[in-house]
């Protein structure tokens, strides 16, 4: 299983390294096939806070078909997030993994790329929902249908409301990979579930 995790410009470190921990647990500790592998507009992709991360390929090196999933961290206007998030490019590229029934996980404000790409048209979803919940409205003038929860799932498609839900999306994404059974041993190992923490 092969997720590829795209970094807009301005995308926002601790909602990207979720996304590489919990999968590289699972294949590291546990042998599972989730393999992820990161990509952007160009090789180097500054985040917000000005952290630079270099990519393994770039958008036009991706053909849809060898990923199973799209994993999506939100980022900050300031830092030009929007730019490249609503480059027509990268929401054909949603559209293709939606077409094919692909998963797609995104964080916080990353729904909106989803949102603008036209996919989530008459869907439920949500995205961050404080600062008076303005990304929310925003998300709801593209036709979707806005749930105000910490994670959405509807069908193929997991949004999150903002950055604290970013494990919990990670977590989602790798049940969806794998299995309830599977992902629930990695979230207890990593000491996400409670019944353990002591």
């Amino acid at each position: 299983m092969k997720t590829l995790l795209f970094l807009a410009k301005g995308f926002e470190t601790m909602e990207f390294s979720v996304f590489v921990d919990v999968m590289g647990w699972a294949r590291n500790d546990y042998g599972y096939d989730v393999e992820v592998v990161t990509c952007g507009f160009q090789k180097q992709v500054i985040s917000t806070f000005n952290i630079p991360v270099l990519v393994e390929k770039t958008i036009d090196e991706i053909d849809v078909n060898d990923y199973d999933a799209l994993a999506i961290p939100g980022g900050f206007e300031e830092y030009g997030f929007y730019e490249e998030a609503y480059d027509e490019k990268f929401l054909k590229l949603i559209r293709e993994f939606d077409k094919q029934g692909k998963i797609i996980a995104t964080i916080c404000v990353a729904a909106l790329s989803v949102g603008k790409s036209g996919v989530l048209k008459g869907r439920r979803a949500t995205t961050y929902h404080l600062k008076g919940a303005y990304r929310q409205k925003q998300l709801k003038e593209f036709g979707v249908n806005v749930v105000n929860e910490p994670i959405v799932v509807d069908k193929n498609i997991i949004t999150s409301y903002c950055p604290e839900t970013a494990p919990g999306v990670a977590f989602k994404l790798l049940e969806k990979l794998t299995s309830t059974e599977q992902m629930e041993i990695v979230k207890r190992d990593m000491g996400f579930d409670e019944e353990y923490r002591n």
